[in-house]
Order: C-alpha cells, then sequence, then structure tokens
C-alpha cells in the first residue's frame, strides 16, 4: 500500500525565505498534498511565492486574520493567487487568538457574526475581484464548524485532539462531506528519544495553553484536570508549572513525538477519521529545516 503523505506547514522565517522556498519544492517533487502557511512571517507572501515556486502542490493559508487586512484587499489576493496558481491556493480564515489581537490594537466583535460578515463581504466583492479559491475556517469549537459548513469549503483545526475529532465530524451535514475539506495542524517531532521529543512539544504547546480558547477547547473534550492545573499556573506566573500540567496523555492526544514509525501510524490514524493531518515540525536537534527534512526520511 502506498503511504499517504501528511500536509506540511512552513513559515516564511526572516532571513530564511529562499530556503524555505526550496523545502516547498522538493515537497512538491515528493508528491505531499498541501502546504499550509501559518501567519508567522506573512501567510499571503509566502502564498504568492509558493503559487511561482510549485508546480502541483495544494497549498493554503492557515490561517490569515479576518482583522489584518479588509475584506476587499485579501479578497483581492486570494482571487490573484487563485488564478495564477491555476486552482491550487485555498484562502484560510480565523479570528486568531485574543493576544495577537490586543497586541496590533485590533478591534473584535463576536467571532460567528464577525467571521459571517467577512466571507459576505468576500464573496460580494467577487465582481470585481474575480472568482475567489474555496475558503477554509478555522472551526476548532462546535458552532463555528457548524457556520463553516454552511458558508465555505473547507475546515481548519490546530492542535485538536484526536480522541474528539470524530464525534465533531458527525456535525458535517452528509451533504457537504464530499468535497470538504478537513485540515488538522498538529505540531510534530519525530525522534527515538521520546522524552526530549515530548519535551519540544510541551514547550511548543506553552503558547496555546496560555490562551483561554484554547484551554476552554480542552476542558470540553475532557482535559479539564490539565487546564485547571495549567491556569493555575499561568495566574502564579510558573512557566514550568504550565509544562508539568500536560499530561502524556494529552500531549499524546493533541500532539505527535516518537520514533518515525509511531509517527507514521499516527498520522495514518489522522487520515482514517477523515482528517489530512498538517505536520507542523521541530526537530530536537535543529530548527525548521532540520525538521522538515526528517519528515522527508520519514517516507523515503
Amino acid at each position: 500500500m502506498v503511504a499517504r503523505l501528511p500536509a506540511l506547514s512552513l513559515v516564511a522565517t526572516p532571513t530564511k525565505r529562499n530556503a524555505i522556498l526550496d523545502l516547498a519544492a522538493e515537497a512538491d517533487r515528493r508528491g505531499y498534498p498541501a502546504i499550509a502557511c501559518p501567519s508567522l512571517g506573512g501567510t499571503l507572501a509566502l502564498c504568492v511565492s509558493l503559487a511561482h515556486r510549485t508546480e502541483h502542490i495544494r497549498f493554503f493559508t492557515s490561517i490569515q486574520p479576518i482583522y489584518n487586512a479588509t475584506a476587499n484587499e485579501a479578497g483581492a489576493t486570494a482571487a490573484h493567487l487563485h488564478e495564477i496558481s491555476g486552482g491550487r491556493f485555498a484562502l484560510g480564515l480565523g479570528v486568531s487568538h485574543a493576544p495577537m489581537n490586543q497586541r496590533l490594537g485590533v478591534r473584535v466583535g463576536a467571532p460567528l457574526a464577525d467571521t459571517s460578515d467577512y466571507v459576505s463581504r468576500l464573496r460580494a466583492n467577487e465582481r470585481f475581484s474575480g472568482p475567489l479559491p474555496p475558503i477554509y475556517l478555522a472551526s476548532m469549537r462546535d458552532r463555528m464548524l457548524r457556520l463553516t459548513t454552511e458558508i465555505a469549503e473547507g475546515s481548519i483545526w490546530a492542535n485538536a485532539a484526536l480522541s474528539d475529532v470524530p464525534r465533531q465530524l458527525e456535525r458535517v451535514p452528509e451533504a457537504r462531506r464530499d468535497g470538504f475539506a478537513l485540515y488538522c495542524m498538529i505540531p510534530t517531532v519525530i525522534s527515538d528519544d521520546v522524552e526530549a521529543a515530548a519535551a519540544v512539544n510541551r514547550k511548543t504547546m506553552i503558547n496555546y495553553v496560555s490562551m483561554p480558547n484554547y484551554r476552554n477547547y480542552w476542558t470540553a473534550v475532557g482535559y479539564g484536570e490539565e487546564m485547571a492545573a495549567a491556569t493555575a499556573a499561568i495566574e502564579a506566573g510558573d512557566r514550568d508549572g504550565i509544562q508539568a500540567a500536560m499530561s502524556d496523555r494529552w500531549l499524546n492526544d493533541c500532539t505527535l513525538f516518537g520514533p518515525a514509525a509511531k509517527v507514521r501510524d499516527r498520522l495514518d490514524e489522522w487520515y482514517s477519521v477523515g482528517v489530512t493531518p498538517v505536520a507542523v515540525m521541530s526537530s530536537v536537534s535543529g530548527g525548521q529545516a532540520k525538521a522538515i527534512g526528517e519528515l522527508f526520511d520519514l517516507y523515503a
């Protein structure tokens, strides 16, 4: 049986952008299905380069915050990318996170209403921008997933609990399941040193555990004890305590780490529930390029 390659995440790291594009071209050559482009380093800018430096691979923003650009501007760029990439681009949108919005001085409203209004304005502007690409929405919670099935062509999770995803997918109407894109961004470390790999993911997850919206999600899906301990550590300013609150059970459910065979099997589990996994690579011994090279080796 031919292995199902995961999608992968690429960040346009300052001073290393050309090297990242080389990795994208290699992923394209190797037959990877898609590249997710987080907002770090400029997600739309990276997508413009991908449209020119790759030939077959799909790519999408994951995510472009709706408060960072007007619907007219984002729609014009998205329509441009849709056209010049030959339909390989998708526009992933989300409300981002409260700390980022506060840092940017952004005034936000109700996430569901703001998202629905933004997508409506994107579509209304198509008469000027030209046809839009597929729209994916960050839809971690059930109400946002319901909205996504009504107004978009796909859903993006980040750091979701694999144990809970089948329950959520039952909420996707049968009529929408054919062709409806489903992706999950998953922190991933490949290493025979399991403890070191787990430690890398715990460090990565500190930023997410520090956000109330993620803690609320994980509490709702069965990790109330861990999130209560994390909240107490956050209030005490205890960074080590935040990591200590991340149980092995939680970490195994929401991230991937360990030897190559374990990681590959776990990626297959995501496919088996109907979601394309997006490997967000880190390494115990190097940066993004080293980690992605380890993913390439996994499927060589």
